[in-house]
C-alpha cells in the first residue's frame, strides 16, 4: 500500500450522549479550505461512533461533511478507549482516508495516539494551524519548546496523517438548512473493555462562566505583582460584564484555577473583546486567543510580542492604569 493509495479527509466527529462536539463543526469547516486547496478531489467524511448516531448524520451534512460514516454498537455508546480505537482502525484501513483530524479535546488526546499506533502513522499533537503549501503537502502548525517556537510537521509518506487540533482555532461555517450527503452505517464487531467501568459521569462546576464560552476577557500575565494587583483585574472585568482569566503564571503561583489559563495548556478562547494585562505574549499564550475579534494590551515594555497580535494597547504601568480606568468607569455607570 502507498501513499497514492489513500484519499479523502476524515474529520472524527466527537460526541457525547447525541451531543457533537462543536470542534467538530470547526475541523469541518477547515476541511472545506483544505480540500480546496489540495484539488477539490478529497471527500470529507465525519466519522462518529456510538449507538444509534446515524441520526446525527443531517446535523454533520449541514456543518460541511459530504459523506458520514457512522459506526453503531451497544459497546461505543460511552466513550472508552480500546474499543474506539479498534473500529477507527478498521475503518481507515476498509476506506483509507489520506488525512484524518480529531479535536485536540481530553478524548481526541486519548484516542488519537492509539489509532496512530495501531495504524503505524504519524501524528501531529495539539495543532494551532493546518494548511496545504505549494508543493500540495499537507502541513500541521503547533508550539513547541514551552511554546517558543512554532513548528511545521509535515508526514511524508505514512498515511492517514493524523492531527489533533486546538478548539477555537477556526470558524465553523452557517450551518446549510437541509444539506444531504452520503450516510453510510457500520455495524463493528467490538467488545467491551471489562479492564474498567464507567461508573457515573458529571458536569464540571467552573468558577463563574467557563472562559472558553465568555464574549469579554480581562487576563493577567506573569507582570501582575501580587493578589491584591490580581483582585483589581477582576473587578475590572466584572465592570465590563465578563471574566477574569490569566496566562500560566499566575495559575502556577496558585492564585487562579486552571480553568482560567488561556494557552495551548489552558483553554483557547475567541472572545470579543480582550484585555491582557502584563502579558508578555508567549507562542504557547497567542495560540490560545490570538483569533478574538478585539485584542487590547497593557504593557510596560515596549518590544513584548503581545504588541504582535494587539489591535490596541497602551504601554504603561497597569498598576497605575486600571485603577484609574476601574474608576473613570464606575463615574460612567454612577456606581
Amino acid at each position: 500500500m502507498t501513499k497514492e493509495d489513500y484519499s479523502g479527509i476524515w474529520v472524527f466527529a466527537e460526541q457525547e450522549a447525541g451531543v457533537i462536539s462543536p470542534t467538530t463543526f470547526e475541523l469541518l469547516a477547515k476541511s472545506i479550505d483544505l480540500k480546496a486547496k489540495l484539488g477539490g478531489k478529497d471527500e470529507i467524511t465525519a466519522v462518529v461512533l456510538g449507538d444509534n448516531v446515524a441520526a446525527l448524520a443531517d446535523t454533520l451534512f449541514s456543518y460541511g461533511a459530504e459523506k458520514v460514516i457512522a459506526a453503531e454498537n451497544a459497546n461505543l455508546a460511552v466513550y472508552s478507549a480500546r474499543p474506539y480505537a479498534k473500529v477507527l482502525k478498521e475503518l481507515s484501513e476498509k476506506y483509507l482516508p489520506s488525512i484524518f483530524l480529531f479535536p485536540a479535546s481530553p478524548q481526541g488526546r486519548d484516542l488519537a495516539p492509539r489509532v496512530m499506533c495501531d495504524l503505524r502513522t504519524g501524528l501531529t499533537a495539539d495543532a494551532i494551524d493546518l494548511d496545504i503549501d505549494e508543493d500540495g503537502v499537507f502541513v500541521q502548525t503547533t508550539p513547541n519548546f514551552g511554546g517558543n517556537i512554532l513548528s511545521h510537521i509535515c508526514i511524508m509518506e505514512k498515511r492517514p496523517q493524523m492531527v489533533t487540533v486546538h478548539p477555537k482555532v477556526f470558524s465553523p461555517i452557517a450551518p446549510i438548512a437541509g444539506a444531504k450527503g452520503e450516510l453510510i452505517v457500520e455495524k463493528p464487531e467490538v467488545e467491551a473493555d471489562d479492564c474498567y467501568t464507567v461508573i457515573g459521569t458529571e458536569k464540571r462546576v467552573f468558577e463563574g462562566k467557563p472562559i472558553a464560552d465568555c464574549s469579554v476577557l480581562v487576563s493577567g500575565g506573569r507582570g501582575i505583582k501580587s493578589e491584591e494587583d490580581l483582585a483589581q483585574l477582576r473587578e475590572l472585568a466584572e465592570l465590563l460584564g465578563g471574566e477574569l482569566a490569566s496566562s500560566r503564571p499566575l495559575v502556577d503561583n496558585g492564585w487562579l484555577p486552571h480553568e482560567k489559563q488561556i494557552g495551548q495548556s489552558g483553554t483557547t478562547v475567541k472572545p470579543d473583546f480582550i484585555l491582557n494585562i502584563a502579558v508578555s505574549g508567549s507562542v504557547q499564550y497567542l495560540a490560545g486567543m490570538q483569533n478574538a475579534k478585539c485584542i487590547m494590551s497593557i504593557n510596560n515594555f515596549r518590544e513584548a510580542p503581545i504588541w504582535d497580535v494587539s489591535h490596541y494597547g497602551a504601554v504603561a504601568d497597569y498598576s497605575k492604569l486600571i485603577p484609574a480606568v476601574i474608576a473613570e468607569i464606575r463615574r460612567r455607570k454612577g456606581l
